[in-house]
């Protein structure tokens, strides 16, 4: 028996072309990782754009690009690849009703996997990638290309989706690049690495290091000058004249 449609998620697309795709979705959380990993993509491998989400529990947001305005949560279709990005955030208390309702639509096109792009914030500087899978089934996939995370949990819209996925049987996996809580487009240059094996893309990532060596530079800058700031003497110690 299938679940009724979600009337608190709205999805205006057309069909998907193919039964049977696969499904990357990311949402912003530590580090933009999947946000930042697939806009790239669908940027550079000039996917589609098919539709968009939208609720009444969404942050009053429009992203604006060139004075045009861009739906927060878009979607987009190549070949059996489907791609769901988001500018905004999901608040924890919708979570369940946002997953339930993007798999509702899903459901009539009797996809083949579902993969989260997300971040997990670590103490280390380096910029692996973990991976998690909805069953022990599914796990060899990411096996070689993820560390595994033997325990542990996973919050937020990503828990939600995979958990949606586990409850219907449909295969999931999780991909969580390590991060800073800032943008981090390393990170998610990271996850696309993951991406390119398990759908063989044609994807060069070099542009997106460029592009976290310049945000790099520019928060380094940022900081010299709030250093610079701080340093300076307070209005009280400035010398009086006239």
């Amino acid at each position: 028996m299938s679940p009724e449609p979600s009337t608190e998620i709205r999805i205006f697309s057309r069909p998907l072309k193919h039964e049977g795709s696969s499904v990357l979705m990311g949402f912003p959380g530590s580090g933009l990782v999947g946000s930042i990993a697939l806009q790239y993509i669908v940027d550079q491998l000039e996917f589609e754009q098919i539709g968009s989400m939208n609720s009444k529990y969404f942050p009053p947001l429009a992203m604006m690009n060139k004075g045009v305005i861009n739906v927060p949560v878009r979607l987009y279709e190549k070949n059996n690849l489907t791609v769901i990005v988001a500018d905004i955030p999901i608040h924890p208390m919708i979570c369940y009703e946002v997953a339930n309702g993007i798999m509702d639509w899903l459901e009539p096109f009797k996809i083949n996997e579902v993969v989260t792009i997300a971040g997990i914030i670590t103490n280390e500087p380096d910029k692996r990638v973990f991976g998690v899978a909805s069953t022990d089934k599914a796990l060899p996939r990411i096996q070689d290309s993820t560390i595994i995370l033997p325990i542990g949990s996973i919050s937020g819209i990503a828990s939600s989706i995979l958990t949606e996925c586990k409850i219907r049987n449909i295969a999931a996996y999780g991909l969580l690049g390590e991060t800073i809580n800032a943008p981090d487009p390393r990170a998610s240059a990271a996850t696309i690495e993951v991406l390119k094996k398990m759908y063989g893309l044609d994807l060069d990532v070099q542009p997106l290091i460029e592009q976290a060596e310049e945000i790099e530079s520019t928060m380094q800058k940022l900081a010299e000058q709030v250093k610079t700031a701080e340093s300076m003497p307070k209005k009280e110690q400035l010398p009086m004249y006239g």
